[in-house]
């Protein structure tokens, strides 16, 4: 007699579907990441608070006191540095009712009166003062009342960041191989303790945050939405900056997708090949400026030169950090379909005031005059996205299949300045991150 061993098998279930697949594949997206008000509620958790956001720069805030506004997306908070210097984040939201307990941008103050019932907290949002607080039995008493504070705050050589997200990485390694982008950026301005950031310009645009992100390491709009920049800058003065993207994708520019999301343009083997400064189009006061660094800085004038104008990176650190240029970008999401866009202007400590006001001028040319043209194709895009909802999907296919994109050092992958590496990169990012279920909170505890 014959036996045999049978095994039995259980029916397996069949998986899921996951829905981000359905909204985010590797060559499109689906219109409704940049229209559907659920998805853009998720972000404001899964994306701008469950990972690292950019907050301030130190430089904002140099003195005891000094405090700033910023946004962890939705999320408004404040940034001092208190009387010990230690640079801190909390929510500018009253931990009694709700309301703002502060509506400057920035400033200067040891404490902070929320108008509406008139609590005070120090600036490190230590609660100190209720006004009748003979009213309050021992349950309020037992219960932490300060400002509450985002789960972890880190600084990467004066750039602030927070997280309300106890088990993000730490900072660094968030970066990852973005760093070395930023040290170059850094260095090239002097240093960290050399860079101060110096006013900002705001542009609030009726369009998702995500439409402006899109851009940030897009190689390949520029000679057509700045055509009317580059055609009257050829037309006056025969080239000038950005005209080596007429013919991009043989150009020694490259794009290069980092770890986390982040990316990064290098422009500066064109820019930089013999004077960032020589191709720079005329602004206010050149020859007079010219002839005074000439005069006053000698055989570093060319150095001194260049240096006002951008470093030729666009360094992308996302969700909400840009650094274009010797200027920094800030993105605040405020809804679906509006996004407040945040331009630093930049200045050095380390050269005289002409220097340094050449080096506004210079930044003058972007964003006042190229970033109109921008700014008019997100609004577009919005529209359009938003009113034709049969057509589902939007590109980013643009060297997909071409083999253009390769491995290179550290981990990175690098293409054409053309490629649409930037917005295949960080879209993977964006899908893990609203994939997930991340464990959010606020600390609240006596520092």
């Amino acid at each position: 007699m014959r036996t045999t061993n049978q095994r039995s098998t259980l029916p397996v279930p069949p998986v899921a579907p996951d829905p981000w697949d359905d909204l985010v594949q590797e060559d499109r997206v689906h219109r409704r990441v940049y229209t559907d008000e659920n998805i853009f509620a998720r972000e404001m958790n899964n994306v701008f608070a469950a990972t690292w956001v950019y907050v301030a720069h130190e430089s904002e805030i140099p003195e005891p006191n000094d405090f700033k506004l910023a946004w962890l997306g939705t999320r408004d908070v404040i940034v001092t540095r208190d009387e010990e210097s230690v640079v801190r984040v909390f929510s500018n939201r009253c931990s009694h009712r709700g309301a703002s307990v502060c509506r400057e941008q920035r400033g200067n103050a040891s404490q902070f009166t929320c108008p509406y019932h008139g609590w005070r907290f120090d600036n490190r949002g230590q609660l100190f003062g209720i006004p009748g607080k003979n009213a309050y039995g021992p349950t309020f008493k037992a219960r932490d009342m300060h400002l509450s504070r985002p789960a972890q705050v880190a600084s990467y050589r004066g750039f602030v960041f927070a997280t309300l997200n106890p088990d993000a990485p730490p900072l660094v390694k968030h970066l990852g191989n973005a760093a070395r982008y930023m040290d170059a950026w850094i260095d090239y301005n002097g240093g960290a303790e050399n860079l101060v950031l110096a006013g900002t310009q705001l542009f609030r645009l009726a369009c998702n945050w995500k439409l402006i992100w899109d851009n940030a390491g897009d190689g390949y709009h520029v000679p057509f939405s700045h055509q009317s920049l580059l055609v009257m800058t050829h037309a006056r003065y025969g080239g000038g900056d950005m005209t080596y993207f007429a013919e991009a994708d043989r150009s020694k520019m490259s794009n290069s997708a980092l770890d986390n999301g982040h990316t990064a343009i290098d422009q500066r083997a064109e820019m930089h090949a013999e004077s960032a400064w020589q191709q720079q189009r005329p602004q206010p006061g050149r020859e007079p400026y010219q002839d005074y660094v000439a005069a006053t800085y000698g055989e570093q004038a060319k150095r001194v030169l260049d240096t006002t104008v951008g470093a030729g990176m666009n360094i992308n650190i996302f969700p909400n950090l840009a650094l274009i240029g010797n200027q920094v970008q800030v993105l605040q999401p405020t809804a679906v379909g509006e996004t407040v866009m945040h331009w630093y202007a930049t200045r050095r400590k380390d050269v005289d005031a002409q220097v340094n006001t050449m080096r506004l001028r210079t930044q003058e040319d972007f964003p006042v005059m190229g970033e109109m043209d921008d700014a008019a194709n997100f609004e577009e895009c919005q529209r359009g996205l938003f009113n034709h909802p049969e057509d589902e999907w939007v590109d980013m296919s643009r060297h997909y299949e071409t083999g253009k994109d390769v491995a290179a050092e550290d981990g990175i992958i690098r293409g054409l300045v053309t490629t649409d590496l930037h917005m295949r990169n960080y879209y993977a990012q964006w899908k893990r991150l609203m994939q997930a279920n991340p464990t959010l909170c606020l600390a609240r505890g006596k520092l």
